[in-house]
């Protein structure tokens, strides 16, 4: 596949994600606290849909753990507020074993080969192990957000998210600075800031 269309994909998926943090931070401000609309989840779900795809094209591990780990706590937090319900059966079945399919027609297709993901010439081993540590820590956050939102019995986005994210987000951004990753590099920049930007919000919030 061309990279021009790879990076596209992976840009989308980017500014998806950019979209529902500049979303919630807009209305966190307004409101002076930290809010969660369903229109954050089901962008992110979106995007990491994409963003997993990507991931693939590029055979990068990271990337693809990443996305893995989070996606269906985005579905987690959707079903806590009530919107997964009002979705089509036909389409949550989809989005629930979508990464599940993409794996199969790989292997299918003899096109996903595991010691090649691992090997990737263009990452060397260190590099993939602090990618792969970057994205655990920017996952932690969500696994964080989901046990703190389980225990709530509501969807929320509590300090020890965004402390996780911005630390994550860092890193992430040093992996992407060594990987030549412009879709990285995009995204997290606005990330980081605006992760900065919640935990002074929730600061004053306290």
């Amino acid at each position: 596949m061309s990279s021009w269309i790879i990076y596209t994909i992976g840009f989308f998926a980017q500014l998806l994600f950019s979209g529902r943090l500049v979303l919630q931070w807009i209305l966190s401000e307004k409101s002076k606290k930290v809010l969660t609309p369903s229109l954050f989840w089901w962008l992110s779900l979106l995007a990491s849909f994409l963003l997993f795809v990507y991931g693939y094209l590029r055979e990068d591990f990271a990337i693809m753990l990443g996305q893995a780990l989070t996606y269906f706590i985005y579905i987690r937090n959707l079903q806590l507020q009530g919107q997964w319900q009002k979705t089509p059966k036909t389409l949550q079945i989809l989005l629930w074993i979508f990464p599940l399919l993409l794996v199969i027609y790989s292997y299918n297709n003899n096109s996903y080969d595991i010691d090649k993901l691992f090997r990737n010439e263009a990452i060397p081993v260190w590099l993939l192990i602090w990618g792969i540590i970057a994205q655990i820590i920017f996952t932690l956050r969500f696994v964080y957000q989901w046990v703190y939102s389980e225990k709530k019995k509501e969807s929320s986005l509590p300090f020890g998210f965004w402390l996780l994210s911005l630390i994550g987000s860092i890193m992430i951004l040093i992996y992407a600075v060594y990987r030549k990753d412009p879709v990285l590099l995009v995204g997290h920049l606005m990330g980081a800031a605006i992760y900065f930007r919640n935990i002074l919000i929730l600061k004053k919030q306290e």
